[in-house]
Order: C-alpha cells, then structure tokens, then sequence
C-alpha cells in the first residue's frame, strides 16, 4: 500500500512537472507570436518614410503594407501539409527564422519589386508559425478550443499594442525608417535560436488531451459547407480588417498630420481590443457561432461610416480603433479561426487551422491595394464605407448560412 501511495505521488509530481515545462515552452512560442503580430505594423507605420524612400505611389504602398498576407495565404495549407509530414516543432522554428529574416532584408530594399518579394517571404514565415500555433492550442486544450484559439490571439492583440507604440518611438527618436526593422528582425533570430535550444518535440508534437477525447461530428474534407462559407467569411475580413490596418496610420499622418508617435499611440488601441480574444473565444464556446459572428461584424458596419472623418478629437480616434480590435480582431477572428476547426473533426485540426490562415490572408492580401484604389478615386470616408461597412454588411448575412449542427462536438 505504501509503495503504491509513494508510486501515485511520484507520477503526480513527475506530471505537474513536465505540466510546468509544456507551459513554460508553451509561453516563449506566445512571445515569438507576439513578435510577429508586432512585425506586422512596421510597413504600415513606416508607410510614408517607405514611399518617399522608393518612390512608390500610394496604391502601391497601400498593396506593400497587407502583402505579407499573400505570402500567409500562400503557405497556409503548405503549413499544414508540413507538419503533418516533419512535426510542428520544425514548422514553428523554420517559421520564426524565414519572417525575421525577411524583417532584416527590408533595410535593403531597392524599389517596389524587392520590397515585395521580401514581404510575401515575412508572411511566409508568419503563416508556418501561425498554423503551428493554433493546431497546437487546439490539440493541448481540446474542451475549450475556440477559448485555446483566444490565448494565442491575445498575444496578437499584444503584438498589436506594443508594434505600433515601440516602432512610432524608435522611428521618432532615431529619425530613420530602418532601426525598427533592424531591431525586430535581430530579435526573432534571437527567439528562433532559443526555441531550437529549449522547446521539445514531446510538447509541441503530442496530441495532448485531445487524443482522449471522443472524435465526433464535424466533417472529414475541407469539402463541406460549412468551410467553404467560413472561407468566405475569412476571406471577406481579411479584406476588410487589413484595409484598415495597411492604410489607417496613413490617413493619420497624411490627413490629420500626426507625428509617427501620434499614430503609434492611437494604433495601439487597436492592439488593447485585440487583447480580449481570450474572453472572445469563451463567447464562442458558450453562445452561438451565427450571433457572436453577426453582432461582431454589425459592430464594424457603423464604425466604417466614422473612422475615416476628419476634423474629430484624438480621443475619438482612439475609440474607434479599440472598438475595431474588440469587435474585428478579438470576437470575429477568433470565431471564425474556431468555426474552421469545429467545423471538421477534432483529429484535422491543422487542416482546419491552415484553411483559416490561408482564406483570411487570401483577403488581406489585396486589403491595402483595395482601398488605396478606393481613396485615390473616392477619397477616404467613401473607402471607408464601401470597404469596411459593406464588406462587413455581406458578412453579417452570409454568417446565417453556416449549420452550426454540424459542427464537430
């Protein structure tokens, strides 16, 4: 009896341990994705430097400041291919190294040609991490997916706050556009040899609590209906959240003429809504898909008609932007990254994270080349009414076709 008591507590303590370890692994790939949410903002925010250094016009710089999200499109379902293939470990390291490496290559850009390809190369890498990530949230937190979803786009929503306001200062305080780049891309090749050195495959490769759990409901294929819409839908915010996104600190500089800090300082706010993922994901385990997702997307409806007004206070613009990261970045990317993995069975999860990754950024990728073409011919506020309010309108309806039944349980 004694040596069977001693055995459990051993086991126990043995468990709790490599339960501390997992997280602690589990915590330094949630800086790594931090980083590269941060690292989404240095061409948006560095956008007027970027266009008077390479001479671009503004559709062109508009299109540069989404287009990581083609390369994101391009190598989501690659992503998840790789690591059904190699393992997740492999994809997260390979991916952390190819989009900081890409962030180092930006100070060498010549002209529009070599700009673009390094920023397809930067999503690339953001696409192998980002797959990675919420097939591995999903696998370790199996009863509480879309919540496990919500943990990895808090860091987002983190990256979102502290990208803005660290590359405002540093452009302002050094007066050059390359610092901020130098500076993050030294960083993640910091944090992609670390992970090599210290996360282990047993973490990032089990299939957790997942594979104890009872496989039932949701689809076999990424054929079904309820993918295909939830692609639609991903595909319609990707259009939608990274016109704003590309262009929004452009319009503050260029429109209103805050300084780089100034624009940093009302962006981040954006970044602040996006921190409530976490609580945005427990809404979409415990209310349905089609309201969450509907309420979400009416919100952004009406803040399209105000977001790109001049003449309003600071505090205002604040506002809104933290209102685009509760109800965009928190409650309607979080639901719809849930939607695609609930909507096929819970041993696919990669495949429905990568279906994700690669629809919504299909959207993004023409985001910022979309309403640069809208402003030039219609200015902002008209761009802002047809891109977010309108695109958001479709989505709103179309979300009612989804059949949330067949969702996996």
């Amino acid at each position: 009896m004694a040596s069977t008591a001693h055995a459990t507590t051993a086991a126990t303590a043995e468990h709790s341990g490599a339960r501390t370890t997992a997280l602690a692994m589990f915590a330094l790939l949630l800086v790594s994705y931090t980083l590269m949410s941060a690292d989404r903002y240095l061409i948006s925010m560095l956008g007027p430097d970027i266009r008077a250094a390479l001479g671009l016009s503004l559709p062109q710089m508009g299109a540069l400041t989404t287009m990581f999200t083609l390369g994101i499109a391009i190598a989501g379902l690659p992503g998840g291919a790789l690591i059904a293939r190699y393992s997740r470990r492999a994809v997260l390291i390979l991916g952390i190294g190819l989009f900081s490496a890409a962030t180092l290559l930006f100070t060498q850009a010549t002209g529009f040609l070599t700009m673009f390809v390094f920023i397809v190369m930067q999503g690339a890498g953001m696409s192998f991490l980002a797959t990675s990530m919420f097939a591995l949230s999903a696998s370790y937190f199996s009863k509480t997916r879309v919540a496990a979803v919500g943990i990895v786009n808090v860091c987002f929503g983190l990256g979102s706050f502290l990208g803005p306001w660290a590359i405002g200062n540093i452009r302002s305080s050094t007066g050059n556009w390359q610092p901020p780049m130098a500076i993050f891309g030294l960083l993640g090749i910091a944090l992609a040899i670390l992970t090599a050195l210290v996360v282990r495959p047993w973490f990032t490769d089990s299939k957790g609590v997942a594979q104890h759990g009872e496989d039932t409901g949701g689809a076999d294929s990424l054929l079904n209906r309820n993918t295909i819409i939830l692609s639609l839908l991903s595909t319609l915010y990707g259009l939608t959240v990274y016109g704003f996104l590309g262009l929004y600190p452009t319009f503050l500089r260029d429109v209103l003429k805050l300084t780089p800090a100034e624009v940093g300082g009302i962006m981040l706010f954006f970044g602040l809504g996006s921190l409530t993922a976490f609580f945005a994901g427990q809404l979409g385990d415990r209310f349905p898909a089609k309201v969450v997702l509907s309420s979400g997307s009416l919100v952004l409806v009406v803040l399209g008609f105000f977001l790109y007004l001049p003449g309003l206070s600071t505090g205002t613009y604040k506002l809104m932007a933290l209102l685009v990261g509760v109800f965009g970045a928190a409650i309607v990317y979080t639901n719809l990254a849930g939607g695609h993995i609930k909507s096929l069975r819970r041993s696919l999860a990669s495949r429905g994270s990568s279906m994700f990754i690669s629809s919504l950024y299909a959207g993004g990728a023409l985001g910022g080349y979309v309403m640069g073409s809208l402003v030039a011919n219609w200015g902002w506020a008209v761009a802002g009414q047809i891109q977010i309010s309108l695109l958001s309108l479709i989505s709103a309806i179309l979300v009612f076709a989804l059949r949330t039944n067949e969702f996996s349980k």
